[in-house]
């Protein structure tokens, strides 16, 4: 042990020794996810021949590293996640969303020709790479590829929807300080690759009728999202906006999956709207807890409707959807975002679960992402390293236990909960359960 003290071996042994109740498998999960991954260009190789499910960029770009400076993992696509498995701590099955990092001190590369994660020289797990999908071998009649119109996430369990590319929020005054949706539709259209900034409804249906012929069941939910609305788009306000794909797929694929959709914390009757047109479960995004941050992280969310507004909101949806179908999200780590986060990891824990309590004492069940401090926002240029993975570890602690405090059970449409089942890839919230 005392050869890897100081080093980041040495802060993973620490905190999984001082945290047992936290699965070593969420642990190693929320470094990975909140520093990056490297790759050896060895490791890329399979990514040419096709067999492996590229990464999609579905939405953001969860690299640390603008498109340009990613070297060879811009040209052969990494792939969209890694499953990790065995090593010294005999991992379960654990899957990982890709966030490229050239500078990152995990690395994937080949020993023998088989592909594993090591971390300062040292062999941490195996690594299997998602294999390329059946319906991504096919196009639309137009030649779009599935994989723009409606890439799988999550192991394959969750198709992603993103059917506008671009948020209204914009600008220094609007933008959220952590996202960069709007940035990753420029780099995309500056490199000269597909990214469609609003999907026709037709081109949906289609990629989905592929997905739905060649998945054999594999795909369990979407997500339809994109960029908040705070005008129209196609003529259209938020509601009618996304509520049209909804009502379009659940006309051509009854009850055939989930129904999901990430929004804006509507009005009430605009909730509703979404439930009509089919849509199971709400996800109205509240970000960061504390009011301060709030006002100063998502100044757009703050000037259109208002901290308040957007919690009660989120309390009207419940009483549509039912409390356990409305799960926010926060995006854990930025309360100690620089310049405006608190000081001290205790802090920030607490202000998170008074959100968590606040929630959760009406049924309702937040979750969250890890944050990714992508550079080219104003808060991941500052905060090039993120938070703290204490603070992940311990959120992750805090989080059961407020679900078990509430008597709440994970929330659905996430797949299977524990360590060695869950496939939510963004986050390890699921892997504690």
């Amino acid at each position: 042990m005392s050869s890897i003290v100081g080093t980041r071996s040495g802060l993973l042994e620490e905190l999984i020794t001082r945290y047992p109740q936290v699965p070593p498998e969420a642990v190693l999960k929320e470094d990975l996810l909140r520093t990056g991954i490297a790759f050896d260009q060895a490791a890329l190789t399979d990514n040419l021949d096709g067999g492996v499910k590229p990464k999609s960029y579905f939405i953001f770009s969860f690299d640390q590293k603008p498109l340009a400076e990613l070297g060879a993992a811009a040209v052969q696509r990494p792939p969209e996640e890694l499953a990790l498995t065995g090593g010294p701590w005999e991992l379960r099955r654990t899957i990982v969303s890709v966030r490229v990092n050239p500078g990152s001190p995990y690395r994937v590369g080949r020993v023998d020709g088989e592909l594993r994660l090591s971390l300062d020289g040292r062999e941490l797990s195996e690594v299997t790479l998602p294999p390329m999908p059946e319906y991504y071998r096919h196009t639309l009649a137009n030649g779009k590829t599935v994989m723009e119109t409606a890439p799988t996430i999550e192991w394959g369990y969750l198709i992603y929807l993103t059917v506008l590319r671009l948020c209204q929020y914009f600008g220094a005054h609007e933008e959220c300080g952590f996202c960069d949706i709007n940035h990753n539709w420029r780099q995309h259209k500056k490199a000269g690759r597909p990214y469609t900034g609003v999907k026709p409804v037709e081109d949906v249906l289609e990629a989905l009728e592929l997905i739905d012929r060649y998945d054999d069941g594999a795909t369990h939910a979407y997500t339809l999202t994109g960029g908040s609305v705070t005008s129209t788009v196609d003529g259209l306000a938020e509601a009618d906006f996304y509520g049209r794909y909804a009502q379009a797929i659940e006309e051509r694929f009854p009850g055939r999956w989930i129904g999901k959709v990430v929004a804006q914390a509507l009005p009430k009757a605009d909730a509703q709207r979404f439930k009509d047109y089919g849509v199971s479960i709400y996800h109205p995004n509240y970000e960061v807890w504390d009011k301060r941050l709030f006002s100063l992280i998502s100044p757009g969310k703050q000037r259109y409707v208002g901290r308040e507004e957007w919690h009660r909101r989120i309390l009207d949806a419940a009483e549509i959807f039912g409390p356990s179908h409305v799960i926010p999200n926060f995006v854990a780590g930025v309360e100690l975002a620089r310049p405006f986060g608190f000081e001290t990891i205790d802090e920030a824990i607490a202000s998170t679960v008074e959100g968590l309590d606040y929630f959760m004492s009406y049924g309702v069940t937040p979750r969250f992402t890890t944050w990714c401090p992508e550079p080219t926002t104003p808060l991941g240029r500052d905060n090039p390293d993120g938070a703290p993975l204490e603070y992940h570890v311990r959120l992750l602690e805090a989080y059961r236990d407020a679900l078990d405090r509430h008597g709440l059970r994970p929330p659905p449409g996430y797949g299977e909960p524990g360590a060695g089942r869950a496939v939510f890839s963004v986050s390890s919230f699921m892997d504690v359960l």
